[in-house]
């Protein structure tokens, strides 16, 4: 496609090999190292600008101890330990995808989330390189950047919530913006819309300036309501659901990581007597799925929270392990407390029946 959407992930600086997964680059590098969070700032010691400019020339150099402990702000250092971390355990794995998977099956996770959340966006960058459809890449932000959930005249709607955050403290000004509201200046508000085919370009557009947020909210309800008059309503399917996105995503996902193809489709409810296998998207979501699963009584609270149930096949039930092949996994999508969405989407790496060796 012409735009290039979410520039800050540096994919195009990543390379691809056989099975096509990303391969960091020493440009790649170089943009990480670049990131804010390791950028100089006034108070910045002579070791730290050393370093950084060291790592600008030839970013995949050896970094010693001792430059390390070098460097005079404690926060710097521990920033700096666990990037250079971070470089060395995916050049060792060889690709980002193949670093992912490591670091998900390896027990305990100490590395800063934010490192994870950009492997996840560049490999779903990848994903998505074919795809014109800006439900998918709308749907595939999930995978990568918390939402908040709100429901408005019938509809369950997903926004971006640092973006949501931002605008609601500085109305979408940044720094200066935080100023004028302490100040009690009037300002515009973010202009809000809900994702459509009409603004299905506005959206890409928005996408290549990502400094800017993702104002576009994602539609997830399942069935849209019409009334004839005379009492009489009726439930069309929401032909533009981001669940139906959300799932044509986590298909892409499950195939480029796990190698196996599966189908996915949203529900409303399960109605399933051989129920066999199950898995949440996020914390939420599996802790329910356990519940209902075990017959336990959900509190009308929870249920409201459960945005979506998604049924998965095996397109080879002999991808399966064998005590479960041919059975369907059913998927659950949660809120929080706080209305918060948290996908996960190890969780399909991690807890998908694949049979061993598949």
């Amino acid at each position: 496609m012409a735009l290039n959407p979410w520039p800050d992930t540096q994919w195009t600086t990543l390379e691809r090999d056989a099975q096509g997964w990303h391969r960091p680059t020493p440009a790649w590098w170089r943009a990480f190292f670049a990131r804010p969070e390791l950028a100089l700032v006034p108070e910045s010691c002579q070791a730290e600008r050393r370093l950084h400019t060291a790592l600008q020339a030839e970013p995949l150099r050896p970094v010693t101890p001792q430059e390390l402990a070098a460097l005079k702000d404690a926060d710097a250092r521990e920033n700096w330990q666990h990037a250079l971390a971070f470089r060395d355990d995916a050049q060792a794995a060889g690709t980002l995808e193949g670093w992912l998977l490591r670091l998900f099956r390896g027990g305990p996770i100490t590395l800063p989330p934010l490192f994870i959340e950009l492997v996840l966006q560049a490999l779903v960058r990848g994903l998505l390189d074919d795809s014109d459809d800006a439900f998918e890449w709308r749907a595939a932000e999930l995978l990568f950047r918390p939402q908040r959930v709100t429901h408005h005249e019938g509809r369950v709607l997903l926004g971006d919530r640092d973006t949501l955050d931002l605008n609601h403290e500085t109305q979408g000004f940044g720094t200066l913006g935080q100023l004028l509201v302490e100040a009690q200046a009037p300002l515009r508000r973010l202009d809000l819309q809900v994702l459509s085919p009409d603004n299905s370009t506005a959206y890409f557009e928005r996408a290549a300036k990502p400094q800017l947020g993702t104002p576009f909210l994602l539609d997830l309800t399942h069935q849209v309501q019409r009334d004839l008059g005379h009492g009489i309503q009726f439930g069309l399917v929401n032909k533009h659901s981001g669940l139906q996105a959300l799932a044509r995503v986590l298909v892409r996902w499950t195939r480029h990581l796990l190698g196996v193809q599966v189908t996915i489709e949203p529900l409303q409810q399960v109605d399933d007597t051989a129920w066999r296998w199950h898995l949440g998207l996020d914390a939420e979501a599996s802790t329910l799925l356990n519940d209902l699963y075990e017959g336990r009584d959900i509190e009308p609270e929870r249920q409201q929270r459960l945005l979506s149930l998604f049924r998965l096949r095996f397109a080879d039930p002999g991808e399966m392990r064998p005590d479960v092949a041919g059975a369907p996994v059913y998927l659950g999508l949660m809120a929080d407390a706080q209305q918060l969405v948290k996908l996960k989407p190890q969780n399909l790496l991690l807890n998908l029946p694949v049979k061993q060796g598949s």
